[in-house]
């Protein structure tokens, strides 16, 4: 059994909002909308629980219901850091779950074939992420800002969510790694040694963080049909 946790419980400060994140407006609909609606109506995922902070945690709740997202199990507080929000999750799920779907609800436009991809790499590997080639290039910078070295462009990825797990896996790593800080749930799977597999995103999932990703996310939401 397939469970999502859309994780939903960040404060946003950099996006400079009087509104917490996940309920601004992009186009017709609150940027948590996009991502619920393809996950609620995705075949595989069979439960949604939806991480929030106290400030947003009622708002969540009415729009849960006003769109009738009918998949979401519960809407739960997170924690002080992204570790502890998922882990919040995690608990939330049913017992029979053993697939396990993260993702941020600041990346507004995934896609039910990008899903489905993640999805069925991680049942043959244990794990998996969406992501995608970096555009620029990148280079490694020493004291006072002097360029130490240019990475190779070929053999780097800029990670996304969705990520999917086999859910004994993530709680293993979850239980042993628990105090080590990471951006994301793959980099605790990293920790036991067990592989990753990368898996093709989009660059149209962008990430909300600052007003100029606002711009863009207008731009893309024009674009879609039938978003909900």
């Amino acid at each position: 059994m397939l469970s999502a946790i859309i994780v939903a419980a960040g404060r946003g400060k950099r996006l400079k909002s009087p509104l917490s994140k996940p309920l601004i407006k992009i186009g017709k609909f609150p940027v948590i909308a996009y991502s619920l609606g393809v996950l609620n109506r995705h075949p595989q995922v069979k439960e949604i629980v939806v991480v929030a902070s106290r400030q947003n945690q009622p708002g969540i709740r009415r729009l849960v219901k006003m769109y009738s997202f009918n998949k979401v199990k519960a809407v739960v507080l997170g924690g002080a850091l992204r570790q502890d929000s998922v882990y919040q999750g995690l608990q939330a799920l049913s017992p029979e779950s053993d697939w396990i779907l993260i993702h941020d609800a600041a990346r507004p436009f995934i896609e039910a074939g990008m899903v489905t991809r993640v999805v069925s790499a991680a049942r043959k590997t244990g794990s998996a992420v969406a992501a995608v080639k970096p555009k620029a290039t990148i280079k490694v910078s020493g004291r006072n800002d002097l360029v130490e070295r240019t990475l190779k462009r070929d053999q780097l990825w800029e990670i996304q969510t969705p990520q999917v797990f086999r859910k004994n896996l993530i709680l293993q790593a979850y239980r042993k790694y628990a105090a080590s800080k990471v951006t994301d749930e793959a980099a605790l799977i990293e920790k036991t040694g067990r592989p990753v597999k990368l898996v093709p995103g989009s660059y149209a999932n962008i990430k909300i963080t600052t007003q100029e990703d606002l711009l863009f996310a207008e731009l893309i939401a024009k674009r879609l049909k039938n978003a909900l």
